[in-house]
């Protein structure tokens, strides 16, 4: 993320049993991806959604093999979204997130439904333990 402002919007489409589709997590302002090549997109798509919000992060870096802290934290930024967006739409987000994490839209359609949300920067990232510590 080149420029100063993080805030950041993430947009989910969902099919009509509530699996993923796909979605995009990007910088409000300049629309710039966040995350990405991390593999968590690819590892998402078709799940359902109750799936999803079980995901752990320390899970998610094994699972990924991601080694070094960047992909991580680009990891943890996209996993929070995911993860807060989809609580909000089954209406079970712990209330201190609230303020970070702001629904925009939910758009239902005939065999989709769209979320839009909008993401203020996190405060910090959980602890790393490497693994040659577990």
């Amino acid at each position: 993320m080149p420029c100063k402002d993080t805030t950041s919007q993430i947009s989910i489409l969902l099919d009509k049993r509530d699996h993923l589709i796909d979605f995009d997590y990007s910088k409000n302002t300049c629309n710039k991806e966040v995350g990405g090549g991390t593999g968590f997109r690819e590892f998402c798509i078709g799940k359902p959604v109750d799936v999803l919000s079980e995901l752990e992060f320390d899970d998610l870096v094994n699972i990924l093999g991601l080694d070094d802290s960047e992909n991580q934290f680009l990891l943890y930024l996209e996993w929070s979204a995911l993860s807060a967006a989809l609580d909000q739409y089954q209406g079970r987000l712990v209330p201190k997130e609230e303020e970070r994490y702001q629904i925009a839209t939910i758009a239902y359609e005939s065999d989709q439904v769209e979320i839009r949300q909008m993401v203020l920067a996190p405060s910090e990232m959980p602890k790393i333990i490497p693994c040659r510590k577990r």
